[in-house]
């Protein structure tokens, strides 16, 4: 900031002594946001959130098909999980806006451990029931619904903006570490435990997340929202997503991942496991595994990544070499092939869905965060649209076959949005920066 001038008679010439510019600001490092005690804590509440995610997915999954051998039903399983996701991630956004973001982590914490419990006896009780999965993800869904854009809007509160891309990067890498260490947990946990046993450990990782949010300290918060009826907040949201082009853009490139990428790793594993490998949930583990320690390396990349200027370069780039990648675990029935060509897919995707994210919510004003991240979090009710076409297309055709078509038309995305967007192709992060203030 200038300094006003000297007045010529304030003081002799020769007392005058000239000031020495100051040192420019040391650039903050790609890693000194671990270093804001709140971010650390909200980093390792938010990692092990993701481990009960996984753990349970891969308990779901391995029990649908192992007691349906429908891949089908595998893809309805996401399905059911989805409609609360569509239903109330805009209200979830609004709420966001509008109530304490302790009070609302706290009570989502408090629903999945409680869920966890009641669902673990259950499936103790009688191992062979279906409806109670249905009706677990179903309810896990609700709380998804709130978490999701809760978690994204809650890192923009917690560091200062020329910190987010790579909180956003680490956020992302400690997802990428539970897809990578949960679904092997949740495979051999099958093994020594039961199905059951998998849930009583998501409940007791939702304990361990209800300590870090207790030692997180939020800024003063007040309410956002007037008090406008919900539906016209919801709308404010929908109205900034349709009128800003660049929002807009990387809200249609989230699309791709849970169309066409999110299948393969969600809804296919467990028919590669059995019908492809002739393996068990040991298997299905390592399948599950082997992206999420790609994407580890990915997170990592993407944090080193997170002050590069051609971001919209890297999303297309990434996201054509995780199309790639995936092809190759379609072209091939050799099982340690298929885990590198995954771990190379993951590796990517991570680079992928870390530069997506970080874009999409530089583009977003502080003041609309939460009800615009509602909105943004429909994307992920796509899932089990794409998972749906993936499983029963694998019944009719296969999974390599599924994988192939799938991969293969988020590639041809890459190629035509390289041509034919600019608003991506010529995106630099210091855009980003300076949006949505």
């Amino acid at each position: 900031m200038a300094t006003s001038p000297v007045p010529l008679d304030a003081a002799p010439a020769d007392a005058i002594q000239p000031v020495e510019a100051a040192a420019p600001a040391k650039p903050a490092g790609n890693f000194d946001v671990l270093r804001q005690r709140n971010f650390a804590w909200f980093l390792t509440g938010t990692t092990l959130s993701n481990s009960g995610q996984w753990i349970q997915q891969v308990t779901l999954s391995w029990l649908v098909y192992e007691l349906t051998g429908s891949g089908a039903m595998l893809g309805t399983l996401n399905l059911v999980r989805s409609i609360a996701t569509l239903g109330l991630s805009p209200i979830a956004g609004a709420a966001i806006d509008r109530f304490p973001r302790r009070k609302l982590m706290i009570g989502v914490n408090t629903w999945l451990f409680f869920l966890s419990l009641i669902f673990g006896v259950m499936i103790a009780i009688n191992p062979t029931l279906i409806w109670p999965l249905f009706a677990f993800s179903f309810l896990g869904g609700i709380a998804q619904a709130v978490d999701m854009p809760l978690r994204q809007t809650i890192i923009f509160s917690l560091v200062p903006r020329s910190l987010a891309p790579s909180a956003v990067a680490l956020v992302q890498t400690g997802w990428a570490v539970m897809r990578s260490l949960g679904p092997a947990i949740g495979g051999f946990l099958i093994l020594w435990v039961g199905p059951e046993g998998n849930f009583f450990v998501q409940a007791g990782a939702y304990a361990l997340v209800a300590l870090t949010i207790l030692k997180l300290t939020f800024p003063s918060e007040r309410a956002q929202l007037s008090g406008k009826a919900t539906r016209g907040n919801l709308m404010e949201g929908l109205r900034y997503v349709i009128k800003e082009p660049t929002t807009r853009a990387f809200l249609l490139m989230g699309w791709v991942l849970p169309l066409f990428i999110i299948p393969n790793y969600s809804a296919l594993p467990p028919i590669y496991a059995k019908d492809v490998f002739g393996g068990g949930p040991d298997t299905l583990g390592a399948l599950l595994s082997a992206v999420g320690i790609g994407g580890i390396a990915g997170g990592f990349v993407s944090t080193m990544l997170s002050r590069f200027e051609r971001r919209g370069l890297i999303q297309l780039g990434s996201l054509l070499l995780l199309s790639l990648s995936l092809i190759g675990v379609g072209l091939t029935s050799v099982f340690w092939v298929s885990l590198v060509c995954l771990a190379v897919s993951g590796f990517f995707e991570m680079i992928y869905l870390t530069s997506n994210q970080t874009l999409l919510q530089l583009s977003i004003p502080d003041a609309l965060r939460g009800r615009v991240t509602g909105i943004v979090s429909l994307n992920m009710g796509l899932m089990p649209i794409g998972a749906l076409i993936a499983g029963v297309g694998a019944d009719f055709f296969g999974p390599q076959v599924m994988t192939l078509v799938l991969s293969s038309i988020a590639g041809l995305i890459a190629v035509a949005v390289y041509f034919f967007s600019p608003i991506i192709r010529e995106y630099r992060l210091s855009a980003a920066m300076g949006a949505g203030d």
